[in-house]
């Protein structure tokens, strides 16, 4: 990727994901967008471990390194794939790679996935507030629709009365018009 054209937004939201609840980012994902090695980049948050508590940064288990895998598409090689966990950064690791990694790239990429991740962020703020709403809506129509729901109970389980026939039947009527002996 050329450092002069921006990289999708959508191209850094997929390499986002959930993991143990938090949103991270594979250590070889963040690579690839910053264009150093994975080794390079796991060398130098090494140097700099004081920076990157278990909260910014902690490496994935076996079990999800290979869900990973199967989701991202990474395919072994002849050597077996990677020789190690992959670690996974959170926003806030992300963040202090910015103080790590000071190439113009890197200032660059780590400008666009702060901006992914602020996205996210809202996006997540807007929809609590949809769900409250529509919550809301529905206790409102609910108690509404009770209303009109009990009287339709209360019109159904009323006797109806008989009603009363208009006009004669036939058998009425030559009745009605007999002769009386």
């Amino acid at each position: 990727m050329d450092l002069q054209v921006p990289i999708p937004l959508e191209h850094i939201e997929q390499k986002i994901h959930i993991i143990r609840g938090h949103r991270v980012m594979l250590d070889s994902d963040l690579a690839g967008l910053y264009a150093v090695e994975t080794k390079q980049l796991n060398r130098a948050v090494k140097r700099n471990s004081e920076r990157f508590p278990a909260d910014f940064m902690f490496q994935i288990t076996q079990e999800a390194a290979a869900l990973l895998r199967c989701q991202t598409g990474t395919s072994k090689n002849e050597r077996g794939g990677r020789r190690y966990v992959p670690y996974v950064f959170t926003e806030e690791g992300v963040a202090m790679l910015s103080s790590v990694l000071t190439s113009a790239r890197a200032i660059q990429v780590n400008i666009m996935i702060m901006r992914v991740f602020t996205r996210l962020r809202e996006l997540r703020v807007n929809s609590s507030e949809l769900r409250r709403e529509l919550d809301e809506l529905k206790r409102q129509t609910n108690d509404r629709f009770q209303v009109v729901f009990e009287t339709l109970d209360h019109l159904l389980a009323a006797e109806e009365k008989p009603k009363r026939k208009i006009g004669f039947t036939a058998e009425e009527k030559h009745a009605a018009y007999a002769v009386k002996p």
